[in-house]
């Protein structure tokens, strides 16, 4: 393993050595097993980010409560093998995100109790993020002050939270600069970074909040700064890495004892660009809908080779599951309508091919499953003809016929969003090519 803890890679990347770690940011349980799998393959850390309308005190849109996300988690690993000891746990956007629409002190007395939950539950990296405004708050951005305040006052709970058993407390990002989560809702044409002047204010401000809050033991584990290193992706665009416009957050960062920065939307980037942010000390790297895209992008290519077998197969009824897919989001469109072209074909274009990917909130649903639970069985009679998995596998096939993977259709799901994560860990220099693949 090149590193056992975050605290070790931040040593590692204050010595020198580009190493990164991918935050996978996804409650979904084939892109968690993927995760997983890539996990043991690389004999490495795996970091797995709950978000704080995913999952909550109340069970959020995922339904899970934080004990229950690491619950699911610990019974997937443990199903594979993995050690426990190779999972981090962490929670993103962690304050009033979820209740803005309520008076401050009210919003913030949930967050207390949300963050409290996540560190109660083992969620040992702590992501404090109060920059969005609440009913009462005055117009426009928050006062960094304010930010800062409400971080500090939230950063007090969790480490009264603690168990009395945890010797180390959890380590925290600060910094609230981050694209929109999920994807842009505009065409994207570029982006400006973060303002290394603004970064160095909020890493000030921040720490003398912490300091009057008594909290000096507290931010020795602050690990991170949230920045927007200039990337970013909308519904059919991606802004790609520039490493020339972030001369001068890289040379903030270096002058920092024990800080450097976590990038978050990297979905989408070139390999080439990951690896730069890694060497740039953008050490943690946030991906989440690329991962749900992968199987979304893998399932429907099943779909279409179902239409094909289902031609010379009797007795199979087709899964249909495109359609379904359709019909679901259209029947709760409180997920995209404020995303998508009111255009009829090209929103139903979008509803599938988005980058933003919002299918993924609407796996869970009882229909949708059952056509997938259909499209599997339906594949998994008989071996994917080599022809069909060459036409819409063509990455995948060829590591079949290396002995790499078989074609059974769950692991072409997982396959699809491995070759994502890989890509993640060779950028981060922790991946482990499996004999015999890319032969």
């Amino acid at each position: 393993m090149i590193y056992h803890s975050l605290s070790e890679l931040t040593q590692r990347q204050k010595s020198g050595d580009p190493v990164g770690i991918y935050s996978v940011c996804s409650a979904n349980p084939y892109v968690i097993r993927a995760a997983l799998r890539q996990c043991k393959a690389d004999d490495s850390l795996l970091l797995i980010e709950a978000t704080s309308n995913q999952v909550d005190q109340f069970g959020g849109y995922t339904g899970m409560k934080p004990a229950d996300f690491i619950q699911f988690v610990h019974q997937e690993a443990a199903r594979q093998g993995l050690a426990q000891e190779q999972l981090i746990f962490g929670g993103d956007h962690l304050g009033p995100n979820a209740w803005q629409q309520l008076p401050a002190a009210e919003a913030m007395a949930q967050a207390r109790v949300l963050i409290a939950e996540y560190v109660q539950a083992g969620f040992s990296k702590i992501h404090l993020d109060t920059s969005m405004r609440c009913q009462d708050d005055p117009t426009g951005a928050l006062a960094p002050e304010i930010v800062a305040q409400r971080a500090a006052e939230l950063c007090k709970i969790a480490e009264d939270s603690r168990s009395s058993d945890h010797q180390v407390g959890p380590v925290y990002i600060i910094g609230t600069e981050v694209p929109i989560p999920g994807g842009a809702h505009e065409q994207l044409n570029g982006l400006i970074p973060s303002s290394a002047a603004d970064v160095r204010d909020t890493i000030a401000i921040h720490k003398n909040k912490f300091k009057r809050f008594d909290l000096d033991a507290a931010w020795e584990r602050v690990i991170a700064v949230v920045v927007q290193p200039g990337v970013e992706f909308g519904s059919d665009s991606i802004v790609d890495y520039q490493p020339e416009l972030t001369r001068d957050l890289v040379n903030l960062i270096e002058n920092q004892d024990s800080l450097l920065y976590e990038a978050h939307s990297t979905d989408y980037q070139l390999e080439s660009a990951l690896t730069s942010l890694v060497a740039d000390h953008f050490a943690i790297l946030k991906v989440g809908p690329q991962l749900t895209y992968a199987m979304r992008e893998a399932i429907l290519a099943l779909s279409h080779i179902e239409d094909e077998v289902l031609k010379f197969r009797s007795g199979l009824t087709g899964s249909n599951i495109r359609s379904v897919i359709i019909e679901c989001m259209h029947k709760e469109p409180s997920r995209w309508q404020q995303h998508y072209s009111a255009v009829p074909g090209l929103r139903d274009y979008e509803l599938l091919f988005s980058l933003s990917d919002r299918v993924r909130y609407y796996w869970p649903i009882a229909v949708l499953q059952s056509a997938l639970t259909t499209l599997l069985a339906n594949l998994s009679v008989q071996e994917v003809p080599l022809s069909l998995l060459s036409q819409y596998f063509p990455q995948e096939c060829v590591q079949v016929r290396t002995g790499a993977i078989d074609a059974n259709p769950v692991n072409l799901i997982y396959e699809r969003i491995q070759s994502v994560l890989r890509a993640y860990a060779r950028a981060c220099s922790i991946y482990q090519p499996v004999t015999g693949e890319n032969q």
